[in-house]
């Protein structure tokens, strides 16, 4: 029957909100909910559609399945059979989208990730998959690691967690960002076995046009989304200085051939001019980071219409913590120092700029997954900061074609689009620390048209 129902009777006829219960400190994977057995209106909100200034009121948005159905006028005659949850003029907005995560590798220490069965690895990222999912994150581009399976996992309902676009290993050249061996495995005989990195998916490291297609082939095959390459030297790897440049355009070009035969795209991390340059010259789509940029590789990048995925690295609480005295430590300093100029060049050449975090080897700076988004006000206003981390990431994600593994619209709140959205207590436009704190702020979170989270008051 149409109309309002208890939070008792909405829990047990859609689907329960035992989720964020399980997911304590330290951790059990979450049960997930069941479909809801009708179609569900919100109502009595405050809409952030994705990609709107301010929010808007006097409308409802109606879920049926795993779309919604409608964002359409409160006054307009609801259809029998439809349950009503009551949002108490809360602000329903779109789930959050990290187009810079890395499922498998964000909470777990380098040494693990080094040295662990894949096996026991997966069970860790499936944790922090629910925990992803329950700070709001509903989607994520995940760029490097072995996510296929963890993806499969939460597709097909054994964990919760949120969409991943997976990009599958690395490709980095040798001695490249991607290159995590040790010094003794090197020199590398022609039959020698590959490093454990490359055995469990978290790398692959090709040099030469040749071997770096075949890697790229193989990331394809497994189901990748889009591919990723090391264009230039990394703060978390030991061996490349950050200034070097990585692959040549002929290296690019035989990545970003085989990723247009499949109807995708290559990234890159990069963070030199030198290195995004060459990249671009090869083909290369989207550049992740470019925080030490200049304005001579803006004006090309603005050019050639080329996507920067940039983070905001600072050296705050969020900097990953590297040994002060240690090479890393003085990389992360000169690469953070590039943040503000970079954010300043792509405001000024109006670049397509996505949002992510990066994330690596601490499970503390995970759970600051959106703080790191609240303190994008630095530079932008909230709404341009909500909208990046909803409808323009789902820009990025969309130039994946027909590799998407989600072909519906995700990041924004309107009619076919997937039922993946956030009930927010309090204005994120006029607040947006809120997103920081989302065990208090998200009284209901929502993914494909499930209910995980509902903490919703009783009537």
């Amino acid at each position: 029957m149409t109309g309002a129902v208890s939070r008792r009777g909405f829990l047990t006829g859609t689907a329960t909100a035992v989720g964020v219960a399980a997911l304590g400190a330290r951790g059990s994977l979450a049960r997930i909910p069941d479909a809801p057995r009708s179609p569900i209106a919100f109502t009595n909100l405050r809409l952030f559609d994705g990609k709107s200034d301010a929010l808007r009121g006097g409308l409802r948005v109606v879920v049926d399945g795993s779309k919604i159905r409608a964002v359409e006028p409160v006054e307009k005659p609801l259809a029998a059979g439809v349950q009503v949850v009551d949002c108490g003029g809360r602000t329903l907005m779109p789930g959050l989208i990290d187009a810079h995560w890395h499922s498998m590798m964000a909470s777990v220490s380098l040494n693990v990730l080094l040295t662990a069965d894949v096996g026991y690895l997966n069970l860790l990222a499936g944790e922090e998959a629910g925990r992803t999912l329950m700070r709001g994150f509903t989607s994520i581009r995940d760029l490097a690691g072995p996510s296929f399976g963890l993806k499969r996992a939460i597709d097909t309902d054994i964990v919760a967690g949120p969409r991943i676009w997976p990009s599958g290993a690395m490709i980095s050249q040798t001695g490249g960002h991607g290159d995590y061996r040790m010094p003794y495995e090197v020199p590398a005989a022609p039959n020698a076995p590959l490093s454990h990195g490359d055995v469990i998916g978290g790398g692959a490291i090709a040099d030469g046009p040749d071997r770096v297609r075949v890697r790229a082939r193989e990331q394809l095959m497994l189901g990748a989304s889009q591919l990723k390459l090391a264009a230039g030297g990394g703060v978390s790897s030991n061996y490349d200085p950050i200034d070097v440049s990585q692959y040549t355009e002929a290296e690019f070009r035989a990545a970003v051939e085989a990723a247009e035969n499949w109807g995708t795209y290559v990234t890159v991390h990069a963070y030199t001019p030198r290195a995004i340059q060459t990249a671009i010259r090869g083909g290369v789509r989207c550049i992740d980071h470019g925080q030490l940029m200049d304005e001579a590789t803006a004006q090309i990048m603005a050019e050639k219409d080329i996507w920067l995925s940039l983070q905001p690295f600072l050296d705050d609480e969020d900097a990953t913590p590297f040994p002060e005295g240690s090479a890393n430590r003085a990389k992360q300093l000169q690469m953070s120092k590039g943040t503000d100029t970079a954010y300043a060049l792509a405001k000024k050449y109006n670049l397509k700029t996505a949002w992510g975090t990066d994330t690596l080897f601490d499970a503390r700076l995970a759970t600051r997954q959106g703080a790191q988004l609240a303190k994008m006000v630095r530079w932008y206003t909230p709404a341009e900061v909500l909208r990046t981390a909803t409808s323009t990431n789902a820009e990025l994600l969309a130039m994946s074609g027909p590799r998407s593994p989600y072909p519906a619209k995700v990041g924004v709140l309107e009619e076919g689009a997937l039922a993946d959205l956030l009930l927010v207590d309090g204005d994120p436009i006029a607040d947006l620390k809120l997103v920081a704190d989302p065990e208090k702020s998200f009284v209901l979170i929502m993914k494909d048209g499930r209910i995980f989270k509902n903490t919703l008051p009783a009537k």
